[in-house]
């Protein structure tokens, strides 16, 4: 798959008390093993997370021990709960991090007849080994949130984590953190909530996206842009061995709790309860249970299997997860319009002849979409956001003044959402494709703003449905990249690949520039546009 699916990993949110449904919803075995030899043969179609492709290399062995075929079929969980509740996903299993937001939509807690845990991950910190020195946080057991919070109020520590809307491990952050400050036991309310602290808190967050796996690519890649990260423990523990880090990472455990993904497989056809069974058995067993440790460095599901000496020996403390989905939401539109910091994006969309017809259609159509006209699910998270800067630059043959716009009301029938679905409602296709001119232009835009307001989270997103045949050239683009001040060099670029444009070149933009791609060749324009919001 090109690029990173904003909604593909994971907003399926946290089953920390999976163990209350080990026995009675499993309808397994806590401790089974596989048959002596593989049934008649089936399949089992699981619509799953991106998360779980680290486990593809099981498979072959999976259908040798069972006769089972599995079909993994990636989808964003946020999409994928929708699909669920609607009887509508076409498969047989669903496999995500987690289903704690799932089972809060109404319908989400039927939706599915069994649920078996099959790997778990708790989400922590995992700091550059330098600081974490001079913080006295080697080797120590009583670090708490707090004392995280206080390093990012006073400046001394900054941290890259995933969008709360797009990935199980943003959220988790976002919920234990929140009900850690608040210091309580319960379910957390809103009431609960202590907004100045998570204000403060979440201020240091200096990168986001829409993955852990493109969180820890790029926390890597560019070590000066974060001191730490908050990631899935098997994250952190894979970066560990990769080699890849300049410095290594001490993973904290914060005292007060945490929150644990537990992969649960749900089985949504009871007539694929055969298939099913065979499935989480065999990947239960004692034996895969270890190699799901050594492989995707995630913990044992299955009470009894030894604890590989790479994990924390402490007991991990379980924060209290919300109760109500009014909770859940209030939490994440919180998060985007008030404690993170503001962000500011350059989308550059290219108007040449080309787009002239459906595809200019399908284009109003998407950032419309982004403007409150998508209702979905997922389409209310990746909506514009509370003291966002969008900005529209717009080019053919050659490039056009900016349209700048500030949200400030994210009802869809605020004034600030009108004025941006007016505008886009107004594009007109004709000319050629000035694709460097038009980025040379949206950088300088950038470097700009970041001169008048360093708080901002800005990004560029470039969409273009041709190849470059006007203006400047990719290299006289890269000269003048190269020439920019840090701050702006540190600005990404996510390429959206639509129609005959060139994918070489735009991966190639998105490589120089730290962003990633995205491709609408074969799937709606509409999703990739929803799935870089995870990204900004």
């Amino acid at each position: 798959m090109t690029g990173y699916r904003l909604r593909a990993v994971a907003f399926g949110l946290l089953a920390a008390c999976a163990c209350a449904f080990t026995v009675t919803a499993c309808g397994s075995d806590p401790d089974p093993r596989p048959g002596p030899g593989p049934g008649k043969p089936g399949v089992l179609r699981i619509l799953a997370g991106s998360e779980t492709a680290d486990v593809e290399p099981l498979l072959d062995d999976l259908h040798a021990a069972t006769g089972v075929t599995v079909k993994l079929t990636y989808t964003g969980t946020l999409d994928g709960a929708e699909k669920i509740i609607g009887r509508s996903s076409g498969a047989d299993a669903t496999w995500f991090s987690s289903d704690r937001y799932l089972r809060l939509l109404p319908g989400g807690a039927t939706a599915a007849g069994t649920r078996t845990p099959i790997m778990t991950s708790p989400v922590v910190l995992g700091v550059r080994t330098s600081l974490a020195t001079k913080f006295g946080w080697t080797g120590s057991t009583n670090v708490t949130w707090a004392d995280v919070a206080a390093k990012v109020a006073s400046g001394e520590l900054t941290y890259a984590m995933t969008n709360p809307a797009a990935s199980n491990s943003g959220f988790s952050a976002l919920v234990g953190v929140a009900a850690a400050l608040a210091g309580t036991s319960d379910a957390l309310r809103t009431s609960d909530v202590r907004h100045d602290a998570l204000t403060s808190f979440f201020s240091g967050q200096t990168l986001t996206a829409g993955s852990s796996g493109w969180l820890a690519d790029a926390f890597v890649a560019r070590p000066q842009d974060a001191g730490g990260m908050i990631n899935y423990e098997s994250v952190l523990l894979s970066l560990q061995r990769s080699g890849r880090l300049r410095e290594p990472l001490t993973i904290v455990y914060p005292k007060d709790g945490i929150i644990t993904a537990d992969y649960p497989m749900l089985l949504l056809d009871p007539a694929r309860q055969d298939e099913y069974t065979r499935v989480v058995n065999w990947l239960r067993s004692p034996a895969v249970q270890r190699r799901l440790q050594t492989d995707t460095n995630r913990r044992p599901a299955v009470p009894g299997v030894a604890l590989d000496p790479r994990f924390a020996a402490t007991t991990l403390l379980e924060l209290p997860f919300p109760a109500t989905q009014a909770v859940a939401d209030e939490l994440l539109t919180s998060y985007f319009d008030r404690f993170r910091r503001p962000s500011h994006a350059i989308f550059v969309l290219d108007v040449s002849g080309s787009m002239a017809g459906q595809r200019l259609a399908d284009l109003t159509s998407a950032l419309a979409g982004l403007a409150g006209t998508d209702t979905s699910l997922s389409g209310r998270f990746a909506r514009f956001r509370g003291r966002e800067k969008i900005t529209l630059l717009l080019f053919n043959s050659s490039v056009s003044g900016p349209r700048e716009f500030t949200v400030t009301d994210t009802q869809a029938s605020s004034p600030d959402l009108a004025a941006i679905r007016s505008y886009v409602d107004g594009l007109r296709a004709e000319g050629g494709t000035a694709i460097y001119s038009a980025l040379t232009d949206a950088y300088r835009l950038a470097s700009d703003a970041i001169v008048r307001e360093p708080g901002y989270l800005t990004s560029i997103v470039l969409m273009t449905d041709g190849e470059n045949n006007t203006g400047l050239s990719a290299a006289q683009f890269r000269a003048g990249y190269q020439g920019l001040p840090q701050a702006a060099r540190a600005v990404r670029t996510f390429c959206i690949i639509f129609g005959e444009a060139r994918p070489d070149d735009l991966r190639s933009i998105a490589t120089d520039t730290g962003g990633a791609t995205f491709d609408a060749r074969t799937s709606p324009l509409m999703d990739a546009f929803k799935d870089i919001r995870g990204y900004q």
